[in-house]
């Protein structure tokens, strides 16, 4: 059996422990939270027990933390559980700042210890079977891919101030998607952003609209929309064009009943928000990581994917603050 320890109790530290809990062959062992309620309503949840993070990285019967706290704390957490010889799964981003995240990678290959990276829509089933038929040859060579992901509305502006901004905490899933989806990696990148939501978004000196474009070395091209806004609902659309064909991935509705009147065809709304839309890719990123616990198979997606999709994040951003294109190099 293996023992992980859930570092972090809110939001995504609760989706974590649901997938580990129908999982064979792991449990959740241990939890830690800043906040003594959190830590104490999840251990009822899930039978471990609330520990400090000093006393989880110090125990020998704990196998791998999953790091699902604030982004300012992955820095020392991610060091300490390398230290202590823990496999790492952290949530995005590893870091804010690229070269901290250097840091990290470092530390984690000193230690010799697994590090994944939760980059959870690579595992969306529709979003992986998409990557399949690419692989596989149906569509012949890529030549552009468009990413569309729009949230139904914007976070507290409280989050905004510390989230280190859209293309850093937003788009950084989808210029991973990029990457995934291209086959390469981009070596330009161009942005563009406006606030078009919520005034208060700008003051906080953030967007909430952004579209960026990226070249790789072989001409293939990719387009990104992101907004903070959809009226319609949680909005993750997928097309990738090839030399023979086209791959699309629609949004996933909350029902797949069809009404056809007089007034025409109605369909189901999206899924709400993420943790619906991607509950299945969060049970299989979590399957993955106790596959790499248990059989040694290599974390996919890994530290160094982090890294690249956060060079990529802060390229976007000096985009759109200078108004031109930017070379990515990954060094």
């Amino acid at each position: 059996m293996i023992n992980i320890a859930l570092l972090g109790c809110g939001r995504i530290g609760q989706v974590h422990a649901r997938s580990l809990m129908g999982l064979e062959g792991a449990q959740v062992a241990a939890v830690a939270d800043a906040m003594p309620e959190a830590a104490e309503a999840l251990a009822k949840r899930t039978g471990a027990k609330v520990m400090e993070v000093e006393d989880i990285l110090a125990a020998s019967d704990i196998d791998a933390v999953v790091i699902g706290t604030p982004t300012t704390t992955h820095y020392d957490l991610i060091h300490g559980a390398a230290r202590a010889g823990k496999a790492i799964f952290c949530e995005k981003p590893i870091d804010l700042n690229a070269g901290r995240i250097r840091d990290c990678l470092a530390v984690v290959q000193q230690h010799d210890v697994p590090f994944f990276i939760a980059f959870n829509r690579r595992f969306d089933p529709n979003f992986r079977t998409l990557k399949t038929q690419i692989d596989a040859g149906r569509i012949g060579q890529v030549e552009m891919v468009t990413i569309l992901s729009r949230d139904p509305s914007p976070p507290p502006i409280g989050y905004i101030k510390t989230s280190g901004g859209l293309f850093r905490d937003m788009m950084i899933h989808d210029l991973d998607m990029a990457r995934f989806l291209l086959g390469e990696d981009p070596v330009e990148i161009f942005a563009h952003g406006s606030c078009l939501v919520d005034s208060a978004i700008g003051e906080a000196g953030d967007v909430d609209t952004a579209m960026v474009s990226l070249r790789t070395a072989s001409g293939k091209l990719c387009q990104i929309s992101n907004s903070r806004r959809a009226t319609y609902g949680y909005d993750q659309r997928i097309e990738v064009h090839g030399e023979s064909g086209m791959l699309r991935a629609d949004n996933v509705l909350t029902s797949t009943v069809e009404v056809s009147d007089a007034s025409g065809f109605t369909r189901a709304p999206t899924e709400p928000f993420f943790l619906e839309r991607y509950a299945a890719a969060y049970t299989a990123e979590m399957t993955h990581f106790v596959e790499v616990l248990t059989a040694g198979t290599p974390p996919n997606p890994s530290g160094i994917d982090g890294y690249k999709a956060q060079v990529m994040a802060d390229a976007a951003q000096a985009s759109f603050e200078v108004g031109t294109p930017q070379a990515l190099t990954f060094d």
